[in-house]
């Protein structure tokens, strides 16, 4: 059986104007300028066009509605020719330029029309039509490739493509991404208040809802978004574009340390502590104490006791989770909380600093405090040879991956690492240069703490007590037999011995600026 359609319909036209907002479509005349042009020709032949189809949409796809509207009514015989501007309006791809042709091979389509090139359904007509359609499509292909290496260019600058996140706008006079005077503010508070460990997700969600950053006017932002927020490298100077990290030139809103304070509570949330904290009744010391036997946390649990008078008594204890898969623990099931409550105060107080110990210390940082910048050269110094360093190992690592030595994978994870790490060290050359001697207001601050802990035990506040607990003993708070134990961190263990007030300055100087060196 033949394919061939004996008996078109003759001089009968479909009108096709296309254009999109791609980038392929800039030099286009408008819809409005072809639709002149392509009626000024169908009335100098004498053309019928029988409908006009107008679309505002790329070719590079198949799937343009109203195009394979058009098509279908062809092969249905409501018309045999085409009239358009140029071949490149009906196909920039394979597939609508395979139905284009093929509908002429069976007759269907007996004349295609255009402004700006000839077409006559013979073989060579056929031939020069398909080398038009593949001219279009090599030519989206070739500048969706430049377009792709330009925006690599681009990363590669420093420039991030794409919307700015949240705390930035997108500067479109000189496309680049600049702080958000309103928003950045809110940003930082949100970064500050999490870094603290002590709120959770939907605390910031809220936050941000009541200073209008919402994700809808009456929806405050998901889980999901609040995350994407606090894990954006881009905050601290870096970002990703097609699967690789590169070091942006816009001005960071937080520090490289804020930063990794927060990554490290969104890796270390306490599953338990967030899962206690949305129970009706709240157990203060929840996710502070360990096992002394089997190191697992210690979980609490609410004990209600009914009266004959109809009267209620709530308690509240504490126990082992019991979680560990390698031993057997035979601790008590239940400690008082008013137990732990009395032992945990006991503690602290082993680490309250007297007045008289604290002025002694105070006088011994005024004196310390006229003669502090003479080490900050050095240490910069220091800084820049590891910069320097990370800067040769990059050049080495993109070498080998440009040698296919290592693979994209592999290269992308130490790239990453080693942008990381010189990020770093320059937060820490600026923080040395600006803050020369930036340990004496933490110990300053330190011994404000010490001298308060026998205020914050007499208020009673089991939440102010927990934080003070925390910042003594951190992680090392663990109960066995129904006792608590725990020795201080290093910063405040040699509290439980008399200090004098210049050994004690030394000693708190050395370990601040060991750790800010880190």
């Amino acid at each position: 059986m033949s394919n061939i359609v004996n008996n078109p319909p003759q001089n009968k036209f479909f009108l096709y104007a296309r254009k999109s907002t791609d980038v392929e479509d800039k030099q286009i005349m408008s819809i409005e300028a072809q639709l002149v042009e392509l009626r000024e020709l169908a009335k100098r032949e004498n053309l019928e066009v029988i409908e006009e189809f107008v679309e505002k949409q790329s070719a590079k796809i198949p799937g343009r509605p109203i195009f394979n509207s058009m098509i279908d009514r062809i092969e249905k015989n409501e018309a045999s020719g085409i009239l358009s501007w140029h071949p490149d309006r009906l196909a920039r791809n394979s597939v609508d330029g395979g139905r284009i042709i093929y509908l002429v091979d069976t007759g269907r389509l007996s004349a295609l029309k255009f402004n700006t090139f000839w077409f006559e359904p013979t073989p060579q007509g056929k031939f020069m039509l398909s080398i038009s359609f593949s001219q279009s499509k090599y030519y989206v292909d070739a500048l969706s490739e430049n377009t792709k290496r330009g925006h690599r260019q681009r990363a590669r600058n420093g420039y991030m493509l794409g919307k700015a996140p949240l705390g930035y706008i997108n500067d479109t006079r000189n496309k680049t991404i600049v702080i958000d005077k309103r928003v950045a503010p809110i940003v930082i508070k949100v970064f500050e208040m999490y870094s603290k460990g002590n709120i959770k997700l939907t605390d910031i969600s809220t936050f941000l809802a009541e200073k209008g950053l919402m994700r809808h006017k009456s929806d405050r932002l998901r889980l999901s978004s609040t995350t994407k927020i606090l894990s954006n490298i881009f905050y601290y100077g870096l970002f990703k574009y097609d699967g690789d990290i590169y070091e942006g030139r816009h001005d960071p809103i937080v520090s490289k340390k804020l930063f990794d304070e927060v990554q490290e509570v969104l890796k270390n949330r306490n599953k338990q502590w967030s899962k206690a904290k949305i129970e009706k009744i709240h157990k203060p010391y929840l996710g502070l104490l360990k096992c002394g036997e089997c190191g697992m946390s210690i979980t609490g649990e609410i004990k209600v006791k009914h009266y004959k008078n109809g009267t209620e008594g709530v308690f509240k204890y504490y126990r082992c989770t019991k979680k560990s898969l390698t031993h057997k623990c035979h601790q008590p099931h239940y400690t008082s909380e008013a137990s732990v409550h009395s032992q945990l105060t006991t503690l602290i107080k082993n680490y309250s600093l007297r007045q008289n110990w604290a002025n002694k210390m105070l006088f011994s940082l005024e004196k310390e405090e006229s003669n502090i910048a003479q080490s900050s050269l050095a240490v910069n110094n220091l800084k820049k040879k590891e910069i320097e360093s990370i800067d040769i190992k990059l050049k080495l690592l993109l070498d080998s991956y440009l040698d296919q030595i290592i693979d994209k994978v592999s290269f992308q994870e130490k790239k990453l690492e080693l942008i990381s790490q010189k990020k770093t060290f320059e937060e820490q050359i600026i923080n040395n240069t600006k803050q020369q001697g930036s340990w004496i207001e933490p110990m300053r601050k330190w011994i404000k703490e010490a001298t308060e802990v026998d205020q914050i035990i007499s208020t009673n506040n089991k939440e102010q007590i927990k934080l003070l607990a925390k910042k003594i003993f951190g992680s090392d708070l663990y109960l066995e037999h129904k006792k608590l134990r725990g020795d201080g961190q290093k910063s405040w263990s040699s509290l439980r011995s008399t200090p004098t007030g210049r050994s004690y300055v030394d000693q708190r100087r050395i370990e601040l600026r060991t750790y800010q060196c880190e």
